[in-house]
């Protein structure tokens, strides 16, 4: 059975006095628009979000009780952006961090070879094959050691930027009112 993937994401919300409360966390005593997300609530968001792709619409759809809730839009509204911009420099961070590990274990790699090749046959004079199987030894520790980080940037890098635009749709996601149901 072949999944169908989202073209548009909702997440719904209501906001009024007494459900603005478990959208924060219980124990910050900032003013709203400054408090953490509550964990659950943020567990929420990334559920709804997980299906999401790389054309898909997310947004966030705000169900009011009544007008004089709607002050209370505002405040959460800026705490989630605010919430997964760090997120998103976060996750932008740690993949500077994974990019940066693979290409210099990918340079000290090419580096034992390109040194092994030179300095190997200066040192060793043997006409036998002493020096063609230490050569080959290296040659391969080399190319063994290179694997992964050629591996992971050339098939692993889409998952960093996939969780790096998703939480983006995120943070500039649209607001939409709807009515009272």
């Amino acid at each position: 059975m072949k999944t169908v993937l989202p073209e548009k994401i909702d997440i719904y919300l209501t906001v009024n006095q007494e459900a603005i409360e478990e959208h924060f966390n219980k124990n910050d005593p900032s003013p709203f628009y400054k408090r953490q997300l509550s964990h659950e609530f943020e567990e929420y968001i990334n559920r709804i979000k997980a299906p999401a792709r790389r054309f898909t619409v997310i947004e966030y759809k705000i169900t009011c009780k009544s007008d004089s809730d709607r002050q209370y839009t505002e405040p959460l509204m800026y705490a989630i952006r605010r919430h997964f911009s760090n997120v998103m420099l976060a996750k932008q961070g740690e993949f500077e961090r994974f990019k940066r590990r693979n290409y210099i274990v990918l340079f000290l790699g090419l580096s034992i070879v390109l040194l092994s090749h030179i300095l190997i046959p200066m040192i060793i004079k043997d006409s036998g094959g002493v020096e063609s199987a230490i050569l080959t030894g290296i040659d391969i520790f080399s190319w063994v050691m290179m694997w992964q980080p050629i591996d992971n940037l050339l098939f692993h890098w889409n998952s960093h930027l996939k969780d790096i635009n998703t939480i983006k749709k995120l943070t500039e996601a649209p607001v939409v009112y709807t009515d009272e149901q």
